[in-house]
């Protein structure tokens, strides 16, 4: 494990008028804010250290709101482990006085600082963990799901392959929960459609040969391949389709697909495909100027991981400046009652079951002579509410949203 704990101090002295005095009701007059990721692994391009950079700009943007107060930032790598992560988020919560959890890519993990978090009665802020439990099944009055989850991106995607005529589908998925969920959301979705799922195959993490998966889901005569993995899983099962020869006869579906695959793979071996996001960097003037930012740092453009990090980490500190306290209580309080609104998120709000009730985007892989500037990768087809892909009170799980 990495024992490489970076701490980014911001020291702030800009004068905010406050009702009361904040920093005499925030502990020790620091605000630490912890974030647990993949940092060197299958996920690490999608967030990784570009997720700490984004963080990095948010903790200096709120140099303009703060006084008397610094921010603390312990950043550490999970390497995909449940133990790592959750004994990494117990050190910091018992050791450290860490005020909230930000928790980047890998469901597995994040649900193990989900526990951690409600047992320390701090706010968590999952960012990469997909899966739905974090706000179904497992969801607390602590969590907030923040960016995605499988059922938005099922749902968002599956549709628009299902009416284009993509009827019968096999699904080669990662063999943890982020991959059991997706496929389970994804397969809800093509059967409600009136398509039909013929199987399925599961391929342990940062597999090294997916040649045996991919032929399987040829002998199946689907429709359409869906792929339940993300980040190099995906980038290396895609590569593997094209190169079998499953391109002629199969239509290639990712529910989740981030700019840094297309990156990797070409337009010529993605183009036309349907995917879905969060939020684009070149979807208007207010994320392309917030990506001009993160590019000038990190040299490449930002996924919407990235672009939540800053979301997430802005809109806590915003909340402890308005509670006055970095209190966990109150602050999930606050946090719970007021909008979102930033380059990420438009009027956005957290809901009773915790899931941060956003728009999403349904996208679709430019041809080569399409795009025209680096990273111009995706056309937007359509944005739907959150209310039409997240998952609706009738069927949540929830027991705080009854």
């Amino acid at each position: 494990m990495s024992r490489a704990i970076f701490k980014i101090i911001a020291n702030l002295s800009l004068s905010l008028i406050v009702c009361g005095s904040v920093n005499a009701q925030i502990s020790d007059k620091v605000i630490k804010i912890g974030f647990i990721t993949d940092m060197s692994s299958a996920y690490a391009d999608i967030d990784g250290k570009g997720g700490v950079e984004a963080i990095k700009l948010a903790i200096a943007d709120a140099a303009l709101s703060l006084k008397g107060v610094r921010v603390e930032l312990l950043t550490a790598d999970h390497q995909h482990k449940a133990d790592i992560a959750s004994s990494k988020a117990r050190e910091w919560f018992d050791r450290e006085g860490l005020d909230v959890l930000i928790s980047g890519t890998n469901s597995a993990t994040t649900l193990a600082m989900a526990q951690v978090a409600v047992e320390k009665k701090k706010p968590f802020i999952a960012v990469g963990g997909g899966t739905t439990r974090l706000a179904n099944e497992e969801c607390s009055p602590y969590t907030i799901q923040y960016a995605y989850d499988t059922a938005a991106v099922a749902r968002t995607t599956a549709s628009a392959v299902v009416a284009l005529g993509g009827k019968t589908w096999y699904f080669l998925a990662a063999d943890y929960a982020y991959g059991a969920s997706l496929q389970k959301e994804t397969s809800d979705i093509v059967v409600a459609r009136g398509g039909t799922v013929l199987g399925s195959v599961k391929h342990p993490l940062s597999a090294s040969d997916f040649s045996s998966f991919l032929l399987q889901a040829q002998a199946s005569k689907a429709q359409v391949l869906g792929f339940a993995n993300a980040g190099a899983d995906l980038i290396a099962s895609i590569k593997g389709a094209k190169d079998f020869g499953l391109t002629k006869t199969m239509m290639l579906a990712a529910p989740l697909m981030f700019e840094t695959d297309i990156n990797a793979l070409g337009l010529a071996a993605t183009q036309g495909m349907y995917t879905s996001s969060a939020w684009y960097w070149d979807a208007d003037e207010n994320t392309r100027a917030w990506a001009k930012r993160f590019f000038a740092v990190v040299k490449r453009q930002p996924t919407f991981l990235h672009a939540a990090d800053y979301s997430a980490v802005r809109f806590y500190i915003q909340s402890v400046l308005a509670a006055g306290t970095d209190d966990g209580d109150k602050v999930m309080e606050k946090m719970k009652s007021t909008r979102v609104n930033d380059m990420f998120a438009k009027d956005a709000y957290i809901r009773p079951d915790g899931r941060l009730n956003k728009d999403m985007f349904l996208l679709q892989v430019k041809k080569p002579d399409e795009s025209k500037y680096p990273w111009d990768f995706f056309k937007i087809v359509k944005k739907l509410p959150g209310e039409q892909v997240l998952i609706k009170k009738s069927e949540s799980k929830c027991q705080y949203w009854k």
